[in-house]
């Protein structure tokens, strides 16, 4: 199973392992709502936890407009529309390569 196959959109990965130390890739995507975001966090907790790895962080509440997973090696941002447009991650490692799904 894929974000994609759950409905997430503008799914974009960005490969920062030259610039940073913690983690090697950001996955960001846009959920429909909050209630949306939620259901992609249990996805993807849920799919990490099944493919035998660990979520080491996780930042955002149930029903926030931004949650981050953090499973060490990839970080995976969960966005509404709104907060997408208000943080611009991409903007932000626009000089590191970026592949959208």
């Amino acid at each position: 199973h894929t974000l994609d196959e759950k409905l997430a959109e503008n799914i974009v990965t960005i490969d920062i392992r030259n610039v940073n130390a913690y983690t090697d890739y950001y996955v960001i995507c846009t959920a429909k709502n909050p209630r949306h975001a939620n259901s992609l966090v249990e996805f993807v907790e849920k799919e990490v936890t099944k493919n035998g790895f660990d979520v080491r962080l996780r930042e955002g509440e149930r029903e926030s407009t931004w949650v981050l997973i953090d499973m060490n090696e990839v970080v995976v941002h969960i966005f509404t529309e709104d907060a997408r447009s208000t943080y611009r991650l991409e903007a932000l490692w626009a000089d590191q390569p970026q592949e959208t799904m």
